[in-house]
């Protein structure tokens, strides 16, 4: 009798121990049922074209409003130390996405590199000619025998002398000096009568910081096609096996965005809050300058305006032919 009873007593210690050892596996077999039911997130490294700046507005609000996360993606935020990188490490397969410039897109596309625009930050021109406000400039036709301060040649030079040309005159006509990327302080201080290459909504503030009023010539009112001035661009031979995750990029821009548009003072304390050192005058002057140029709708895409453009650089002998507008640009969400 008393060896059942051990055996028993033996039995159901065994029971026991084995539920007992069950239960406490129990929240470790949950939550690796958890892990492989969640969803894997798609990394995705994204590189500015300069250091973090309210033209990134809606990369930097879709990050802190965990709008990329929601869409499966875990995006690497990266700025370069040079701002002609980040097209040619997205060609090279090491970045995802990069922002860039349509007029230099076409380019380098016109240069062979396998980049194209997939989509847009920034709508419009920020490009502009400017002059102090009390030079007595009116007209730019009144710049003849006048200096004109530049950072980089090139397609600036091309652009200029296209502005020029609307108002008979050419780069003849001017004395171009190169300022080395000081453009306010030359223009403050008169070493020079303008400045092209400007951003309309950056230099007009810096310069009303100095107490200097400046006076804006927008680029595409004299002679110059409107364009996309910022855009993103991803490697065109590996497009179709990161379209699904370019598009969510996309969307959740696009839903950054509109919040930014319907609450810009909520906006701009998530943007400082990015990084603390973004909270300076300039760029709250800034962040008001460029909230009515972002795209609303950043993956649409319009073919006129490349391809007017493309025009435009072919004629003035910077490319050697004219692409078509697929190996420039592509609507994401096109079927």
């Amino acid at each position: 009798m008393t060896t059942q009873r051990s055996t028993s007593w033996r039995r159901g210690l065994a029971m026991s121990l084995a539920l007992l050892a069950l239960t406490l596996a129990m929240p470790a077999l949950a939550q690796e049922a958890d892990d492989d039911l969640a969803p894997q997130m798609i990394p995705l490294s994204v590189m500015l074209d300069w250091y973090v700046n309210p033209v990134h507005a809606p990369i930097i609000i879709a990050k802190q409003r965990g709008l990329f996360e929601k869409r499966g993606l875990d995006v690497d935020i990266q700025a370069p130390a040079d701002p002609s990188v980040p097209p040619k490490l997205v060609a090279a397969g090491r970045i995802d996405l990069a922002v860039s410039y349509q007029p230099q897109l076409h380019l380098q596309v016109d240069q062979g590199l396998p980049i194209v625009r997939v989509g847009t930050l920034i709508a419009t021109p920020l490009n502009a000619l400017l002059v102090r406000a009390d030079s007595g400039i009116e007209d730019i036709s009144q710049l003849k025998g006048k200096k004109i301060g530049y950072s980089v040649g090139g397609v600036e030079e091309v652009l200029l002398s296209a502005m020029l040309e609307h108002n008979g005159l050419s780069l003849d006509d001017v004395e171009m000096v190169n300022v080395n990327f000081s453009l306010t302080p030359a223009l403050i201080s008169e070493k020079v009568d303008g400045v092209t290459g400007a951003f309309r909504n950056f230099e007009p503030a810096q310069m009303k910081q100095e107490g200097v009023e400046g006076k804006a010539f927008y680029i595409e009112e004299q002679g110059v096609p409107s364009y996309d001035e910022l855009i993103f661009v991803a490697n065109r031979e590996t497009l179709d096996e990161h379209r699904d995750a370019d598009r969510r990029f996309m969307d959740a821009i696009g839903e950054a965005t509109s919040w930014i548009i319907n609450h810009p003072d909520d906006a701009w304390q998530s943007f400082i809050a990015y990084d603390p050192s973004l909270d300076t005058p300039l760029n709250a002057a800034a962040w008001k300058a460029t909230l009515p140029r972002f795209a609303l709708r950043p993956a649409a895409l319009d073919s006129k305006r490349y391809r007017e453009f493309e025009a435009f650089l072919l004629e003035r002998g910077q490319i050697k032919a004219q692409s078509t507008i697929s190996r420039l640009a592509v609507d994401l969400n096109a079927p």
